[in-house]
């Protein structure tokens, strides 16, 4: 019986029930989430303190990425191995513990071994987290159970530059990685109680060991080339035009070996249902778009402008604050109309937004930063929430 046959099976959770395990499981998310964006505010300041360059310094973003690209798509495999709920509460103790050795690290390395392993344990976090919560509303809310998902994949980017500049600039740069430590002790007991009995049913596949080694070397490469290539002048470099080669290579290779394999780690059939490829390669780059904004607005504040660390991300919550507004307003609508309609909204806000801030420079004050990215989040809530909706509406739920 597959995951989805099992959890099909079992009635949805209703009351206090419900409502608890909403929350645990968008405090999941949203510490998770969180974890991208906190540190960007607070990489001149944390690299510093390391004896390290600020570009230097982006690897820990770059680290983070990479571990958990490699990750997410096994995580279909892993929770066959163990379980569904098991699987998810482990790794967020383990996220807990990594965040815990984040802070403790005393030396740039170590820092980034502990952000490796926290980007690997997080990788199973988001998928896991919002199939768990699917399964427990009734079908015809998942609209609101997306837009609950949403809003905390959208609070998570607004809270994180905040947290991270004041935390930076009052406390110390740790004590981002040390917030985790409450949340995920909080979260996985919770979780654990509540859903326990909702465990999926596990089966001991074998390990797609070429498959597993072809994804690593692939996403691997890519992640490393799509970040670092702007900083080595994209294809005026060797080192870039390398990870490019090796990047296809392999994930050619892995593209071919899954599709004939007779266990894949990645299970690619999905990809014959139309709505779920488009749905998910655009929300991809649209939540790449969002995401880059994330990491390079505050960098540039505080290296071209000369803001602090606490000002940087109060400018950059403005890409997300009214996203968190609009984002259950969204999981609602895409209940009751066609989510195809929001989307397209969505996306115009979107870019109408990002042309219009195009302009930016290093005379813009405050204000003029702040204001123009407020309607951002509400384009990134209108086509992330519908997106997922499309993205699982032909899919087999038995």
């Amino acid at each position: 019986m597959s995951d989805a046959a099992a959890q099909a099976q079992m009635p949805p959770l209703s009351g206090v029930r419900l409502a608890v395990a909403s929350v645990s499981l968008a405090l999941a998310v949203f510490m998770n989430v969180l974890d991208v964006s906190i540190a960007n505010v607070s990489i001149p300041t944390l690299a510093g303190d390391l004896g390290v360059s600020a570009n230097q310094g982006t690897w820990v973003i770059t680290v983070f990425a990479v571990c958990n690209a490699i990750t997410v798509p096994i995580s279909g495999w892993l929770s066959r191995r163990v379980g569904q709920v098991r699987l998810f509460v482990t790794c967020t103790l383990l996220f807990t513990l990594a965040s815990w050795l984040c802070g403790f690290a005393q030396s740039f390395p170590m820092l980034l071994a502990f952000r490796g392993f926290q980007g690997a344990v997080a990788g199973p976090m988001i998928p896991l987290s919002q199939s768990l919560l699917l399964a427990c509303y009734p079908r015809d809310k998942r609209g609101a159970a997306n837009g609950i998902f949403g809003m905390t994949a959208v609070v998570g980017p607004v809270a994180g530059p905040i947290l991270g500049g004041w935390i930076t600039d009052n406390i110390s740069w740790p004590w981002i990685f040390y917030i985790n430590v409450p949340i995920g002790l909080i979260v996985a007991p919770i979780c654990w109680t509540l859903l326990k009995e909702r465990e999926t049913p596990t089966r001991r596949d074998p390990l797609d060991v070429i498959g597993l080694v072809l994804l690593i070397i692939g996403v691997g490469s890519l992640q490393v080339m799509l970040d670092q290539g702007n900083d080595k002048a994209w294809f005026q470099s060797g080192y870039i035009i390398t990870l490019a080669v090796i990047a296809t290579v392999f994930l050619c290779f892995f593209v071919v070996w899954e599709l004939t394999a007779e266990r894949p780690v990645v299970d690619l059939s999905l990809f014959r249902d139309r709505n779920f490829t488009i749905a998910t390669t655009v929300l991809c780059l649209g939540y790449m778009a969002f995401f880059s904004a994330i990491v390079i607005l505050p960098l540039w504040l505080q290296t071209g402008l000369g803001y602090t660390p606490t000002w940087a991300g109060l400018a950059t919550a403005s890409l997300g604050m009214m996203g968190v507004v609009a984002s259950p307003i969204a999981g609602r609508l895409s209940d009751k109309m066609d989510a195809r309609i929001l989307v397209t909204i969505g996306f115009t806000l979107f870019a109408g937004i990002s042309f219009f801030t195009s302009n930016s420079s290093t005379q813009m004050s405050f204000a003029e930063i702040f204001l123009p990215r407020l309607p951002w989040g509400i384009g990134t809530a209108l086509f992330f929430i519908p997106l997922l909706s499309i993205a699982f509406s032909r899919l087999p739920q038995g």
